[in-house]
């Protein structure tokens, strides 16, 4: 046990605390030249997300200083400080208005407003981000109290991803999309709250020495108020991250039971809509051409039961009267879709048979005018000459039969002259070539 305990001991290497106190006050504030760094990662990011371009995004994320007030809100709590606090939390509220302001002139005024993969991933979190929230703030709480914090903090800026929800919600703000703007900014709450949470548990475990303000009456004051405050934050995160992870586990399911009930079957689903937050829970799905009978119908909604789907409606909208707007423009993109493609494979085909014999009895027919050849190869290849021209040539590869006579292995004679003659004149191509093998 002395072993592992050595092995896992956060004390070695333990910068003083004198120190880390001093780093982290020096990084909550927002004035000067940290404010401008803020605006600038703001705009880069936000033009990175309007390109869609991780690369810029990332960048972004590195040179952002937004991890300081978070950190220094989780150290507040863990000694007890409410002045720490108190300034932490301004310089917070500063930071994600000035942010908040940047991105949304940015994309109002930027003539390019379509919604990107990159803005489209954090506008709504899930159980994902407060893992990596968590466990990238216990980092960043490890790194900050160590003599040599090595690489970790950069890395820790790029996972925890702070400045893109807070983009994407200025970008929501700008084209008047609320729920966009709604779920960027709890994506970016969330974040918030659980690095706060992961740096008080980290200091507790150091064992920072709380605030003394020598009046032990308000010490106990402030200890019982912050107390109650980390219960507030603590409690409803928790609860939380228990509901993002159900959240998820009910999609795999239904992502489960929607390709054994119809992907494996052939069905061509057009739409397709889950509502997870309404009671009872619903699956909407409409098929390009599958129609269910109500027999069919009954047994697919009892099927939810195996795949762990409970309190939850199964609609399939297969009505006139049932199909929407959305669901009718759904289903004529996918029809163009499927013209396009069945265009595509017309004409993959047809070049394909170019390069092929089209009637099935060439093999016998070649076995019975010339059966001194034992095996063939037969196709047809681009030739490309030195004037830059391209032209299909007919080839055909041959091998020719071996019979042993008086002890010596003799090969049989093909009739090539003729060979290329029926060939010339089945195919209709004068340049027929014939390869011994």
């Amino acid at each position: 046990m002395s072993f592992f305990k050595n092995l896992f001991n956060l004390h070695q290497g333990e910068e003083k605390k004198e120190k880390v106190i001093e780093d982290i006050l020096n990084n909550i504030s927002f004035r000067g030249a940290n404010l401008w760094i803020l605006a600038c990662a703001i705009l880069i990011a936000s033009i990175g997300l309007n390109v869609n371009s991780t690369a810029v995004i990332i960048g972004a994320m590195l040179i952002s200083p937004l991890m300081g007030p978070i950190v220094g809100a989780g150290f507040a709590l863990a000694t007890y400080d409410f002045d720490l606090l108190k300034k932490t939390g301004r310089s917070l509220l500063i930071a994600t208005i000035v942010s908040l302001l940047v991105s949304f002139i940015y994309f109002y005024v930027s003539p390019f407003k379509d919604v990107q993969s990159e803005l489209l991933a954090r506008t709504s979190p899930t159980i994902y981000d407060v893992f990596i929230a968590f466990v990238g703030g216990l980092v960043g709480a490890i790194s900050l109290t160590r003599q040599d914090r090595g690489n970790p903090i950069p890395g820790v800026a790029i996972a925890t991803a702070l400045m893109p929800p807070l983009c994407t919600a200025g970008f929501g703000l700008a084209t008047a999309n609320f729920a966009y703007f709604l779920g960027a900014f709890y994506l970016y709450s969330i974040n918030c709250f659980f690095i706060g949470i992961a740096t008080f548990l980290i200091i507790k475990y150091l064992k920072y020495a709380p605030k003394n303000t020598g009046n032990e009456q308000l010490n106990k004051r402030l200890r019982y108020v912050i107390s109650s405050l980390v219960v507030l934050i603590t409690t409803p995160s928790l609860y939380l991250a228990y509901s993002l992870f159900q959240e998820k586990t009910f999609n795999e399911n239904v992502a489960h039971y929607i390709t054994a009930q119809f992907e494996n079957s052939g069905y061509t689903i057009i739409y397709k809509k889950i509502r997870y937050n309404s009671s009872p829970k619903k699956i909407e799905l409409a098929f390009l051409d599958k129609k269910f009978s109500e027999e069919e119908l009954k047994t697919l909604q009892s099927n939810l039961k195996n795949f762990k789907i409970n309190n939850t409606e199964l609609i399939i909208r297969q009505k006139e009267t049932d199909i929407s707007d959305e669901i009718l423009t759904e289903i004529n993109k996918s029809k163009a879709t499927l013209s396009n493609k069945d265009v595509k494979i017309k004409h993959l085909t047809d070049e394909l048979e170019q390069y092929k014999p089209s009637d099935p009895t060439f093999a016998n027919e070649v076995k019975v005018l010339f059966p001194n050849i034992k095996e063939f190869y037969f196709g047809k290849l681009n030739n490309f000459s030195k004037k830059d021209s391209i032209y299909t040539t007919t080839v055909m590869i041959y091998e020719p039969m071996i019979e042993t006579v008086k002890g010596k292995e003799v090969v049989k004679e093909v009739d090539t002259e003729k060979l290329q003659q029926w060939l010339s004149k089945k195919f209709k191509d004068k340049e027929v070539k014939l390869i011994r093998q």
